[in-house]
């Protein structure tokens, strides 16, 4: 194949070769997409109707949720689809498509991480501040913000890796359409415009683990000087959670998209695409909700409205 405009379809890796593990898989996948859609709609729904968390961390965790329902609806219904259907082919517009939606998703994600972790050094370290600095006209901006720097990172990488000569067949050892799979189908010699913006992302993802790490080490810093015992334990619950899904994510992402060429190993590309596309949008809320009171209260008064209008819909 000379060039990308040859190619109509894509091939994506297959979980299993027996029909009965793809349908085990299917299972799976299901379970856990149901379960992410479930949780973060609750989410959602607590903080959307709940007066008492229109705060500037439920704010940000509200649009957490908004991209965690994105990123996992990007991958995993077409994951499924190919599993149930014992069928491996995408389309080259519906890779298109799944390339772009899947870094703008993580791209913002990973940004508003970033203000998550801002909003929470603000409210330990500069409590007589937090109105001042991030007051709601602040927020809808850093939110925005972050939105619209993933979306702009998407477009760049789309545009370049969907410009590529791509020379070595149509396979992805990937369940997704994912740039570094795309990348080993070009022409040798015709990435380097993308290897540049990935490293650049590397740098700028980077950067915010930076800014993330130096805030919370600010933040620990200020919380063992707190005298309260329930205080401190209840400033590391929520920034205890916050810092593990930041590790888990970045360490992943980073790993898959600059790790050298010789580290490539199918089941391996596999299990780290799937501890940063699959598991965090689906351990978010219960990380987020576990220890906090205010949500899980929300929450409950959620699931009970939903059962009360149940029982009179049957009435």
């Amino acid at each position: 194949m000379s060039n990308g405009s040859s190619i109509t379809e894509f091939l994506l890796l297959a979980f299993a070769d027996t029909r009965e593990l793809q349908l085990l898989h299917f299972w799976l996948f299901l379970g856990i997409y149901l379960a992410a859609l479930l949780a973060n709609g609750l989410i959602i729904t607590a903080i959307a109707c709940d007066h008492h968390l229109q705060t500037p961390m439920y704010f940000f965790l509200l649009n957490l949720s908004l991209l965690d329902l994105g990123s996992i609806s990007t991958t995993v219904p077409k994951a499924m689809a190919n599993l149930i259907w014992d069928n491996k082919a995408i389309s080259y517009t519906g890779c298109a498509a799944q390339v772009f939606f899947f870094f703008f998703l993580m791209s913002a994600e990973l940004s508003l991480l970033t203000v998550m972790s801002y909003d929470r050094y603000v409210a330990i370290c500069q409590p007589l501040h937090y109105g001042t600095l991030l007051g709601s006209r602040a927020c809808v901006h850093m939110a925005a913000a972050a939105w619209g720097s993933g979306f702009l990172n998407a477009v760049l990488h789309t545009a370049s890796i969907f410009s590529l000569p791509l020379c070595q067949g149509n396979d992805l050892h990937q369940f997704f359409c994912d740039i570094p799979q795309i990348l080993k189908l070009s022409c040798s010699g015709s990435y380097f415009r993308e290897v540049v913006l990935l490293i650049l992302s590397g740098f700028l993802g980077f950067g915010c683990f930076i800014f993330i790490v130096l805030s919370y080490v600010e933040i620990f810093r200020a919380v063992l000087r707190i005298p309260s015992e329930q205080g401190r334990h209840k400033a590391f619950s929520t920034c205890l959670p916050h810092l593990a899904v930041v590790s888990l994510f970045v360490s992943t992402v980073i790993f898959s998209h600059l790790k050298p060429p010789y580290i490539s190993y199918p089941s391996l590309d596999l299990v780290v695409a799937v501890l940063y596309s699959v598991v965090p949008p689906a351990v978010n809320p219960l990380i987020y909700s576990m220890r906090n009171q205010e949500l899980k209260e929300a929450i409950r008064k959620v699931i009970s409205w939903m059962f009360l209008m149940k029982n009179l819909s049957q009435l």
